[in-house]
């Protein structure tokens, strides 16, 4: 993004601490509830809440409208981290800019800490905008400036006392583990390094929302795990709700409370993490999770044979599948005691997601135990797994 774009955009986000006050008199950042932490906010009265209703979004353009997003209705809880996930034109990033209105609805509402942003004045929008920090995909850093002086543009941009734009910026800079990189350029920083710069500054008007526009899909997995951590630390701390976009199922499963599974511009799925990555019920949901899912090895199936051997000794192949649901767990003593045979495991992993057991175990049975019906197994007090699939026979 060219400087005068970038520069256009933080004049948007954060121009509001240096806009006169109802009085007429302009209202510093250390007077404003920009000051305030969130989570004495969030205590308080909850802010940090964002609402949609029967939102849409129609782009015009020479070949005709396009629609980009249709009939959105949800709720982020103050404080939460919020999690919306989609393939390529799913409507993710306008969905996401709806909410500092960088982007105007074509129909229905947004609604922040309760006030329709469709009815703000400009006033009111330089208001809401000082209170939404957003941070971007390729970091959009200025290259002439200082780490020091990217974080303190938005602070400038708004007027704030030298005095308090030092105190402010250090501050910042020890938070997200840059201490020592005041007076660097991002050409000498790494990408998760400059990501951090871009997090400290989207924190410094002290907002009470921060929105991540595909913040770690440019960065290496080690770092995007660092970046994660970071914003999980910052939510926890600072009690700021973090709505993020992605295309990374890892990403939402490692982070958010609720997922937005987004597809052509509506809602696919909508729920908590472990609930929809535990039962996926749409095609899109169940697309974006192959990639975290364990699949059938290629050597266990060019093995598999689909009726038993009619003689020799056989095992009789089955997958686990484990939804989260109920607090099941795999217990192999129980496992194999409730099948009556020694358990061999092949293939297959169980992930923790919000202290909820969910994945796959590919097992093999003796070919004298083998069975058909495994439904007993998969209800009442029996149950060893949420569903039993037979994939097949190797001698």
């Amino acid at each position: 993004m060219a400087i005068s774009a970038v520069s256009n955009v933080l004049r948007k986000q954060f121009q509001a601490d240096s806009e006169p006050a109802a009085d007429g008199r302009s209202t510093p950042l250390s007077a404003s509830t920009a000051d305030v932490p969130a989570a004495q906010h969030n205590a308080a009265g909850a802010l940090g809440t964002v609402v949609f209703r029967d939102l849409g979004k129609v782009y015009r353009s020479s070949a005709g409208e396009v629609p980009a997003l249709q009939n959105i209705s949800l709720d982020i809880a103050a404080g939460s981290i919020f999690g919306i996930i989609g393939r390529s034109g799913a409507g993710k990033s306008s969905l996401l800019r709806t909410i500092n209105r960088l982007e105007a609805p074509s129909s229905g509402q947004v609604l922040v800490d309760g006030i329709d942003i469709g009815t703000l004045d400009e006033a009111g929008l330089v208001q809401l905008r000082r209170r939404v920090g957003m941070i971007f995909q390729h970091f959009n850093l200025l290259s002439a400036k200082t780490v020091f002086e990217n974080v303190a543009l938005p602070l400038k941009v708004a007027g704030v006392p030298a005095a308090q734009i030092q105190q402010r910026v250090t501050e910042l800079l020890d938070l997200v583990g840059l201490q020592d990189k005041h007076k660097t350029y991002p050409s000498r920083l790494s990408g998760g390094q400059k990501q951090r710069v871009g997090i400290a500054r989207a924190l410094a008007t002290r907002p009470e929302i921060l929105l991540c526009d595909e913040a770690t899909s440019a960065l290496d997995p080690e770092t995007t795990q660092a970046i994660l951590a970071l914003l999980r630390d910052i939510n926890r701390r600072l009690g700021i709700t973090v709505i993020l976009i992605t295309h990374e199922m890892s990403v939402i499963r490692e982070i958010a409370d609720q997922v937005l599974v987004l597809e052509k511009g509506e809602i696919a799925e909508l729920g908590e993490v472990w609930q929809v990555f535990g039962n996926p019920r749409h095609a899109a949901t169940q697309a974006l999770l192959a990639p975290l899912r364990h699949g059938v090895p290629d050597d266990l199936q060019q093995r598999l044979q689909p009726q038993a051997p009619g003689t020799g000794r056989f095992e009789q192949v089955l997958q686990l599948g484990y939804s989260g649901h109920d607090g099941l767990e795999p217990d192999f003593p129980r496992i194999a005691e409730a099948l009556g045979a020694k358990v061999r495991l092949l293939h297959g992993g169980v992930d923790r997601i919000q202290g909820h057991a969910q994945g796959q175990l590919i097992i093999a049975i003796d070919g004298a135990a083998a069975r058909n019906d495994w439904a007993t197994l998969t209800q009442g007090p029996a149950t060893i797994a949420h569903e039993i699939r037979v994939l097949g026979y190797v001698v």
